[in-house]
């Protein structure tokens, strides 16, 4: 017998996502288009995905190429865009050696695996925890959400996977328990994302990863939104004067593609052996000719120039904000990864953007999150300065904008 017809479209989708009532049919630069054809500025950037903007030509072009020639292939055989993209990346890191896989939560998953089998291979079969900190989030597989040190993120899904320790973030007195006699790696995000737009301070950073280099803990770097572009340099270590042993990325790296990628240094890389690591997509020819093409894009001359300078012209018009409105508490982050905490529930800032058709983000209750494209114009800058403006002033008066 035929299913009933269900009430709503998404009806037959799981409940995992509080959606927007939005349905996005196209996109092109920093504008998403819905499928009334109106017109939308997107400031989430697909949470962190799209750098250079919603189908992006030169990207584009170079996957219509592949998509003419060869889709997948299987990692039994040499992949020549999978290669190129990891010449560049290590060429353009302190990392050695890539595994390519899918998502992020892949490549954090990659990541603590090779942090176990490195220290079995160092003789060190009791090091058997990884480090993470408070109000982090390293993915929702089953290992990476016992990574990501949030009680909300564990509920319904315990007992979760032990081996994880918590320590709190971006406090220095805390680092004297990094090093207990079992712990083979730390794992942390430089700017927390879903923690509420956090940047680490880099003098804890640097004490953090001295303890690790003198202990011989591996230091494990999540750039899964930090990396690509978003912070003003291509990598958010740069920022901060440390070699981080692995790093994991995904999000930008594809402009939308889904592809993830696990760095780390050779002597790390080299516990991964035939055997012990593999995905059947990860480093496919569309996913790694999308991630070279984004790459070569970020990487050319004076772009990521532009994003400082774009960056510190809206980062500095938003503390002119915070001048003007009390409401405003504190405005941080990294490149044009910033979040606007406020005094109250920012829900109602965020409806009252989309209704004027600019999309943004929350992370937490009172935090507004900008991800502009790193493509994005001064004048659409301007645009989204102005109506933030209005929105807060009116939100302020206790007025509907």
């Amino acid at each position: 017998m035929p299913k009933s017809v269900m009430s709503t479209p998404s009806a037959r989708i799981m409940n995992t996502y509080q959606r927007f009532p939005i349905t996005l049919v196209k996109g092109k630069g920093s504008y998403v288009w819905d499928k009334n054809d109106t017109k939308y500025l997107d400031y989430t950037s697909g949470i962190a995905t799209c750098n250079l903007g919603h189908v992006p030509d030169f990207v584009q072009a170079k996957l219509h190429e592949q998509l003419d020639s060869l889709w997948h292939c299987s990692n039994l055989y040499e992949i020549p865009s999978q290669q190129a993209l990891a010449n560049i990346l290590t060429e353009n890191s302190v990392s050695d050696q890539v595994f390519f896989c899918n998502s992020g939560a892949e490549a954090n998953e990659a990541a603590i695996k090779l942090a176990k089998k490195y220290a079995k291979d160092q003789g060190h079969a009791e090091r058997t925890e990884i480090v993470t900190f408070s109000d982090s989030f390293h993915g929702r597989t089953g290992t990476t959400l016992a990574a990501t040190a949030q009680t909300k993120i564990h509920e319904g899904f315990t007992p979760i996977t032990p081996g994880f320790r918590y320590l709190p973030f971006n406090h220095l007195e805390s680092l004297t328990e990094v090093n207990n006699g079992k712990t083979t790696a730390v794992l942390l995000e430089l700017v927390q994302g879903e923690g509420g737009v956090r940047p680490a301070d880099p003098s804890w950073i640097q004490e953090l990863a001295k303890i690790c280099k003198e202990n011989d803990i591996l230091f494990m770097v999540d750039e899964i939104q930090t990396g690509m572009g978003r912070t003003g340099t291509l990598f958010a270590y740069e920022q901060f004067n440390i070699e981080p042993d692995v790093i994991t990325l995904a999000k930008g790296l594809g402009s939308g593609f889904p592809i993830g990628a696990m760095m780390a240094k050779e002597a790390v890389a080299n516990s991964f052996q035939p055997g012990t690591h593999g995905s059947t997509f990860g480093g496919n020819p569309l996913a790694t000719t999308a991630g070279l093409a984004t790459i070569e894009a970020l990487t050319s001359p004076d772009f990521l120039t532009t994003v400082t300078n774009k960056s510190a012209m809206l980062t500095k018009q938003l503390h002119q904000l915070k001048e003007d409105f009390p409401s405003i508490v504190e405005v941080r982050g990294m490149g044009l990864l910033i979040g606007i905490e406020f005094t109250h529930p920012v829900k109602p800032i965020m409806e009252s953007l989309r209704a004027k058709k600019i999309l943004v983000l929350i992370a937490g209750p009172k935090v507004l999150r900008i991800l502009p494209p790193l493509v994005t114009t001064t004048e659409e800058l301007e645009l989204f300065m102005d109506e933030l403006k209005h929105t807060i002033k009116a939100e302020e008066q206790g007025v509907t904008s």
